[in-house]
């Protein structure tokens, strides 16, 4: 099998188990700290990433995003902050179990879930990426537009806020990628007479502005302190058998929940989480406890946001669509180094994909090791005062812009997207469609152009394509819903919020 033969050599070589255990060590570290999460520290070590090889970048990247939902749990559960979004669901169980004073408990089940639903959604990421290649070895042109455009539409369901938000989003991050000189017809677009423009706008100042210099100011000022979790030893983190036994089965419907919305664009492990916390509450036999300490609500989001993660690499790894604002980095990192993502990524570079594979195996194991014995030091690491930690984290973003061309304006440009990203979150407006936009829409543009060719300009010849027609029918019915949905919230709308009743008028 590939994963022996090709997968461990790689992942176990001395440098890919160093850059594996430093991915899911400042994983946890940035997932314990509430306000960073791993997408800001993914777009924050994307620089970093440049220097190194594409096996040792891509194992680094992945540490950290799968390590940063096991330790977004820590502040949910001692500080009623989630370190991640997804995350935040564990806060409504957590918390109260540590008010309890059961917080090395809610600590220890987290751990372990996590690893459980992080280890079979390895499982179900190695059964299900060979099926999707065989099965995309067959597309054209015509293809990986549909496929694209239908991620690209998947996109804007992404977030809380209204559809026709995350659309605009995603035509704003088109636009955004558009930027630079046409490779076709040497016309410059969006330039607006910049030099530094003429090659586009560059990846990791988009990611790192809105993602991390917007985190960091939208977090000053918001960030509490340990208070309640007390001194926590190894010992006082055993379960008794009762917390145990019923956590197994939380677990492991967990791990089915965020396997299956994991690999579908758009949800991934936030809304894994809700679910599966949404499940348990529904089928308990005293639902009254959720909300109260109940450990079920702890265990199963954890166990589904981890299992989410996982299977998220599947449409990004066996089909070049990223499914997430990280997926779309990781896309990033991997169009940088020059390696094509998609159907082809694991017959032209096994040792890539395998390798990454065999890494998740290594870095789950060695979230477990970490997670339990260095508990107390992520309690300390909460008591640092956040006005110490974000100076230096804005330093990093600057340094880390500049290191890539040596360029001013880069920094300029990140310091833009920074308050741009803070205007939007002021505006309830949703930064990972527009980055993945941004991703996708250069690529939709090729292919788009290279499939018109082939058919001669036919724009209807598209669509004789079975495969192509059915990604078509999927975004036509994915539109359709989105519409759907928009008219039901706002049919739905209560009267007292429409603005003539508010502001005492008569309909």
């Amino acid at each position: 099998m590939d994963l022996f033969s090709i997968g461990f050599p790689t992942a176990l070589s001395l440098e890919n188990l160093a850059y594996c255990f430093a991915g899911v060590f400042l994983g946890t570290f940035v997932g314990v700290l509430p306000g960073i999460g791993g997408l800001t520290a993914v777009a924050l070590l994307l620089p970093v990433s440049f220097y190194l090889d594409p096996i040792s970048a891509l194992i680094l990247l992945a540490g950290i995003y799968y390590g940063a939902e096991y330790g977004g749990s820590t502040a949910s559960i001692l500080l009623n902050l989630p370190g991640t979004a997804s995350n935040a669901v564990t806060c409504i169980d957590g918390y109260p179990m540590t008010r309890q004073g059961k917080a090395g408990p809610a600590l220890f089940i987290t751990s372990v879930g996590s690893f459980i639903g992080g280890t079979l959604g390895i499982a179900v990421l190695m059964a299900l990426a060979p099926a999707l290649v065989s099965l995309a070895l067959s597309f054209g042109a015509a293809e990986y537009f549909a496929a694209m455009l239908l991620g690209l539409i998947a996109a804007g369901t992404i977030g809380r806020g209204k559809p026709v938000k995350s659309v605009v989003m995603v035509l704003l991050g088109v636009c955004l990628g558009l930027a630079g000189i046409d490779i076709n017809s040497g016309e410059r677009r969006f330039t607006y007479g910049f030099f530094e423009l003429f090659d586009g706008i560059p990846l990791v100042v988009v990611a790192m502005g809105l993602f991390g210099m917007s985190e960091v100011i939208a977090s000053v000022g918001k960030i509490k302190s340990v208070t309640e979790a007390g001194r926590i030893t190894l010992r006082s983190m055993i379960p008794d058998r009762k917390d145990m036994k019923a956590s197994i089965m939380p677990i492991l419907r967990g791990f089915g929940v965020g396997s299956f919305f994991g690999p579908l664009p758009g949800t991934g492990p936030t809304i894994s989480a809700f679910m599966a916390y949404a499940i348990e509450k529904r089928i308990a036999r005293q639902p009254e406890r959720f909300g109260n300490g109940a450990v079920e609500g702890v265990a199963a989001p954890e166990s589904a946001n981890n299992a989410a993660v996982q299977t998220s690499f599947v449409p990004t790894l066996a089909l070049g669509i990223p499914g997430s604002a990280t997926m779309a980095i990781m896309l990033g990192a991997l169009m940088i180094h020059g390696i094509q993502p998609g159907p082809r990524l694991m017959g032209d570079h096994p040792e890539l994909f395998w390798g990454l594979v065999a890494s998740f195996w290594i870095g789950n194991v060695l979230l477990l090791v970490l997670n339990i014995p260095l508990i107390g030091l992520w309690v300390k690491l909460l008591q640092i005062p956040y006005r110490l930690l974000y100076p230096i984290i804005l330093c990093m973003i600057c340094i880390g812009v500049y290191s890539i061309s040596n360029s001013v304006f880069d920094v300029w440009l990140v310091i833009i997207f920074g308050l741009v990203g803070y205007g939007m979150k002021l505006l309830d407006l949703e930064p990972a469609p527009l980055l993945i936009g941004f991703i996708l829409g250069p690529m939709i543009e090729a292919q788009f152009r290279r499939a018109l060719i082939l058919t001669g300009g036919d724009y209807l010849a598209l669509m004789q394509r079975p495969i192509a027609a059915a990604f078509f029918a999927c975004s036509a019915l994915l539109v359709g819903w989105m519409v759907y949905a928009m008219f039901r919230r706002r049919k739905a709308r209560p009267v007292e919020e429409l603005p003539e009743v508010a502001e005492g008028k008569t309909l």
